[in-house]
């Protein structure tokens, strides 16, 4: 009896838990992507308000806050949108950016070619950006810097690094086996959470990474120290056997396999700007993941 009464419950009411489960659904990922951003601060305090006056006008009955609340509601969802369009625009590219079928593999000399000009940067001590495209396509930002489309070269890379040279302050960007733009302008992250002491290029790493699934490599001109970032996550202390195999994880298996093996383990923090250079220890040391967006 029992039974047949919840089975004509569920029959009755499926529609209104499934109702709720995207709801929840959305409501958790919005929660997500905002979380550690301006943005959060900004919805909750205007969430915080409009709940307040809600629960006064029927509370008390003031009519004329309850039809003015009515009235704006409209008004208001479109200036939410424009208010938080940064934080919409890589929530979307997040969710495009996770595709059920990978690209095809990188060839392993790519892989080889970018961990061997990585520390042929950071002996030099030249500072470097450097975005691997995958499945997100990144055009807009290709096309704000200067086009190249040449072969994948260590030393035509080093060269664009160099300080004297007019692109070595932009990020670069590797395309399958090409290097298709120079002296490109990556967007910032405006997280909160971010070691104040982390400088722009790994900021500018964290905030590309944020809107796509490229991988980016980035050689502190300070240190020398070789990082890399990938969905907003900066991993540390690399030296060029980690780095290498940390790349193959990345390029040389389809996208799928990689995303569901990208969670990070040790500590969730974000490292200083004033580490040891990589290869100042006696022993190879395992690479810190550093998790900005948990």
């Amino acid at each position: 009896m029992i039974l047949a009464t919840m089975q004509e419950m569920a029959r009755a009411h499926w529609k209104d838990a499934l109702e709720i489960a995207i709801l929840a659904l959305g409501i958790y990922s919005a929660y997500v992507g905002l979380r550690g951003t301006r943005g959060l601060r900004m919805l909750t305090g205007l969430g915080s308000l409009v709940l307040a006056l809600v629960l006064l006008s029927h509370l008390f009955g003031l009519v004329v806050i309850s039809w003015l609340l009515q009235r704006i509601s409209a008004v208001v969802i479109v200036a939410l949108v424009v208010i938080f369009q940064p934080e919409l625009r890589r929530l979307l590219a997040q969710l495009g950016s996770h595709h059920i079928f990978g690209i095809a593999p990188e060839n392993k000399e790519i892989v080889e070619e970018l961990a061997q000009t990585a520390f042929d940067l950071s002996s030099r001590q030249l500072g470097a950006l450097i975005a691997i495209e995958r499945g997100t396509d990144i055009q807009s930002h290709i096309e704000s810097g200067v086009q190249i489309d040449s072969r994948l070269s260590p030393e035509l890379i080093v060269t664009i690094f160099h300080p004297k040279t007019p692109l070595h302050d932009g990020g670069l960007i590797v395309r399958g086996d090409r290097i298709v733009s120079a002296g490109c302008i990556f967007p910032v992250s405006q997280r909160q959470d971010i070691d104040r002491n982390l400088g722009l290029r790994h900021r500018a790493a964290i905030g590309l990474t944020e809107e796509s699934d490229a991988i980016i490599i980035i050689v502190s001109e300070e240190t020398g120290a070789v990082s890399l970032c990938h969905r907003g996550k900066l991993e540390r202390d690399f030296t060029p056997a980690s780095l290498r195999a940390r790349l193959s994880e990345l390029l040389l298996m389809p996208l799928h396999e990689s995303t569901a093996d990208e969670q990070p383990g040790g500590e969730d923090r974000l490292a200083g700007a004033g580490d040891p250079p990589v290869g100042s220890h006696p022993k190879e040391p395992a690479k810190r993941h550093d998790n900005v967006a948990a």
